[in-house]
């Protein structure tokens, strides 16, 4: 735009301009006042003015008078001028995306697509939405009215007022967006709204698991507030990645309830004590077996919340008490020669190991380990020890929520991906899961081993792995130097082919007694030839 504000010379020019115009018309015309009024230049012989467009094809210079004030505007409405805006509006855009430090908080995340292929049911909650991703979904909204009642009985119960709880969650507004992937749509106060509504609910389920619900002031058959049936689904989209609230907006909710100072270690306590029904392991351990185990791993197998206050969401929790504090062994650069780089999970490219019926065809055998923590394999004198893996309906999704949040979150070890490709590695066939089930390795509630084996192969589809950054590296590689081994191997086969039961070792020493009564024989008659007796 071109303005010209010099009003002398402005009307000087319009003078100028009715004079040409009353020339070349031969029409008397009067200029009658108005408080907003439009002149344009007048219109130019043919060839002139096809000239001008094909200079200027969209431009036109326009003298606009309102309210007195005389001014010039050029308008450009050029659409290659309209395309450069647009381009720098979306520069402007992504320069404040790149914002220094704008993803340093990040922590909750959408699952990529490459991920969730096929498998969107184990990435969407069916029964309960918390946070802003699957906000307001339609399939959904039966569940708010549940919330409502919560956010009502713990208010009732604790004897204040909501303004305390809005007021106190809308200080950390900004803090809990930038906890979030990509812009949240929804405006302050409703943002607000769902932080509190859904943040209580989830506390009134950590508490009433812990204390009892019926200590809280629900009835006995309250469709959700009682441990029944519909728990289990909750506790499973509770678990979800994209369904997940900040640690800290439950911690601020728990301490205005309680009115004291947050406590951050609470709320983690709480959480590990509710998602404890899908821990993948239900291996019952005697106190003595636990001191035993303690003393000599040399730290201790529970979690303690006191001792990392570092967690970001309830997922994070239980990923932390899945795996507990503990030595992790060096990746060796063995395997270097195997992957150069961090690439996608092939069957190739992420082979750890050898599946169970080449394994044991070398003379490996397999042994249940007697501890809680299913991810703890040892490998020693030809026996590989696999603590117990329980697995239900629940366990395909947590596995793959789990792996998501290895691959999304920077700052968080690759265990949980490590232990589901071993095991992957392990399982190559229905016949595999049959073998680890007879060993007491595998206990699953699905309906055959053959489900099993697909579960197993299906989980790190498009997963990025680094065979090298395996905590299990070391222990393939002697599980791998002692399957080269030819002479374990030869040894495995005779013992498989003639020490597989008591006939076959009866049928075998009688034929080596008797091989050894026909080389006696042999001797003693060669021996009287050369030597008769006189």
């Amino acid at each position: 735009m071109v303005a010209v504000f010099n009003k002398e010379l402005l009307s000087w020019y319009l003078i100028t301009l009715k004079l040409k115009e009353t020339v070349e018309a031969g029409i008397p015309s009067s200029q009658s006042p108005t408080t907003n009024r439009l002149i344009e230049f007048p219109e130019q012989p043919q060839q002139q003015q096809q000239q001008k467009e094909q200079q200027q094809p969209s431009d036109s210079l326009q003298i606009v008078i309102k309210d007195g004030n005389e001014r010039f505007e050029e308008e450009a409405k050029s659409p290659e001028s309209e395309w450069v805006i647009t381009i720098r509006e979306k520069l402007e855009q992504a320069r404040q995306d790149d914002v220094a430090g704008s993803w340093a908080k990040l922590c909750i995340y959408r699952v990529p697509q490459c991920l969730r292929e096929g498998d969107d049911k184990a990435y969407i909650p069916q029964t309960v939405s918390l946070g802003p991703y699957h906000h307001g979904r339609r399939r959904l909204r039966n569940m708010d009215r549940h919330k409502w009642r919560s956010l009502h009985h713990m208010l009732k119960r604790t004897n204040q007022d909501i303004k305390l709880y809005l007021d106190s969650i809308k200080e950390l507004e900004e803090k809990a967006r930038a906890c979030y992937e990509g812009s949240v749509t929804l405006g302050s106060n409703e943002f607000v709204e769902m932080m509190v509504l859904d943040g209580c609910f989830v506390l009134e389920l950590f508490r009433g698991a812990a204390e009892g619900f019926r200590q809280l002031g629900y009835s006995r058959n309250d469709p959700i507030f009682a441990m029944r049936g519909s728990m289990h689904s909750i506790q499973r989209d509770m678990i979800m990645l994209e369904n997940q609230l900040p640690l800290f907006i439950l911690d601020r909710l728990l301490s205005l309830q309680y009115g004291q100072p947050e406590q951050n270690w609470l709320v983690a306590k709480l959480a590990v004590r509710f998602f404890d029904p899908l821990m993948p392991t239900d291996e019952p351990l005697t106190k003595s077996d636990r001191n035993r185990l303690e003393s000599s791993l040399g730290y201790t197998t529970t979690f303690d919340p006191f001792s990392d206050q570092g967690s970001l969401h309830c997922l994070d929790v239980f990923r932390r008490s899945l795996l507990r504090a503990g030595p992790q062994p060096v990746p060796r650069i063995w395997i270097k020669r195997w992957s150069h780089s961090s690439r996608v999970a092939d069957k190739r490219r992420q082979q750890l190991i050898h599946c169970v019926t080449e394994l044991r065809e070398s003379g490996i055998k397999f042994k249940r380990r007697k501890t809680d923590r299913f991810w703890d394999i040892k490998f020693k004198n030809g026996i590989l020890r696999i603590p117990r893996l329980l697995i239900h309906d629940g366990t395909k999704s947590l596995f793959l929520n789990l792996i998501s949040f290895e691959q999304c979150h920077l700052d968080c070890s690759n265990d949980i991906t490590s232990y589901v490709i071993f095991m992957d590695n392990l399982i190559n066939s229905p016949a595999d899961v049959g073998y680890l089930h007879y060993c007491g390795i595998i206990e699953h509630w699905l309906g055959s081993d053959a489900e099993v084996a697909d579960l197993f192969n299906r989980l790190c589809q498009e997963v990025v792995f680094d065979i090298n950054d395996s905590y299990l590296s070391r222990l393939s590689e002697q599980v791998n130097q002692y399957y080269d081994h030819k002479w374990n191997a030869w040894r495995a086969s005779l013992k498989h082919n003639y020490f597989n039961n008591p006939w076959a070792i009866i049928s075998f020493f009688a034929a080596v007694i008797l091989l050894l009564l026909t080389f006696a024989q042999t001797i003693y008659g060669v021996y009287s030839y050369y030597r008769p007796r006189t």
